[in-house]
């Protein structure tokens, strides 16, 4: 038996779902999917973005109101929603905030981040919404 022989005697079975077996690495594995739909949500940003610097917005709009192209949004809307909740429940375990030597909490990094998300998307909405008057 040569080397490359031994080397490739034996290969253990690879279980394309191993993900599935635990909560924690299905979770995990679901947000980083969910990326996917954060890149869509930013090309339909920007794609809207070169529909009003362009003057082809009613074009856009069209697109835009087909069934198809909804239901895509809506479950994109969903996936970063997902994504963001899980994304800011992380930040304590890759943020450690200490004040006088005393290490903030967990709840304490979470709820500040969920609580300025909460303000951004409500003044973002503030102004959205005040232009459909």
């Amino acid at each position: 038996m040569t080397a490359g022989d031994r080397a490739t005697a034996y290969r253990p079975r690879r279980d394309p779902l191993w993900f599935a077996r635990t909560r924690t690495y299905t979770l995990f594995v679901l947000r980083e999917l969910t990326s996917v739909f954060v890149a869509w949500s930013i090309v339909f940003l920007l794609m809207l973005v070169d529909a009003v610097l362009g003057g082809s917005l009613e074009r856009f709009a069209d697109l835009a109101a087909r069934p198809w192209m909804i239901a895509v949004n809506v479950v994109a809307l969903a996936a970063t929603v997902f994504h963001t909740i899980t994304f800011l429940n992380l930040a304590p375990k890759a943020t450690v905030v200490r004040l006088d030597g005393y290490r903030l909490p967990a709840w304490m990094i979470q709820g500040g981040n969920h609580s300025l998300w909460l303000a951004v998307s409500a003044v973002i909405a503030f102004f959205v919404l005040r232009g459909f008057r």
